[in-house]
């Protein structure tokens, strides 16, 4: 069985950062590809950033890119998301997700974390 589990969310201001952590265990990822996505009250669910496991390719939703950094710490079997110059817009529940292709950018992921809650006030 796969587990991933969050870590790292919480109320800041905007313009404010957050580093959001997401441990991976159950299998070995060397070959998975893993991303963040989120979820805001009423609304559907949004990509936010991809990567491969080697690190070789990364993708970000265009909201976020030039704010937001997904990286990984292979032998932590751990995957960030470091999001600096927040906006209240981030507000949203936030999910590690891990896929069994190398590379993924989409809504079916194979494998969920339970969220974090992220919370930006103005």
């Amino acid at each position: 069985q796969v587990q991933l589990v969050e870590s790292g969310g919480g109320l800041v201001q905007a313009g404010g950062s957050l580093r959001l952590s997401c441990a991976a265990s159950g299998r070995t990822f060397s070959s998975h590809g893993i991303g963040w996505l989120r979820q805001a009250p009423g609304k559907e669910r949004e990509f936010v950033a991809a990567m491969t496991w080697s690190g070789a390719m990364t993708s970000y939703a265009d909201s976020v890119k030039g704010r937001f950094t997904i990286s990984r710490d292979n032998a932590k079997n751990t995957v960030y998301l470091q999001m600096n110059s927040l906006k209240p817009e981030d507000t949203a529940n936030y999910y590690c997700a891990a896929s069994a292709r190398p590379y993924y950018t989409g809504y079916s992921w194979d494998y969920w974390g339970q969220g974090t809650q992220v919370t930006v006030s103005s």
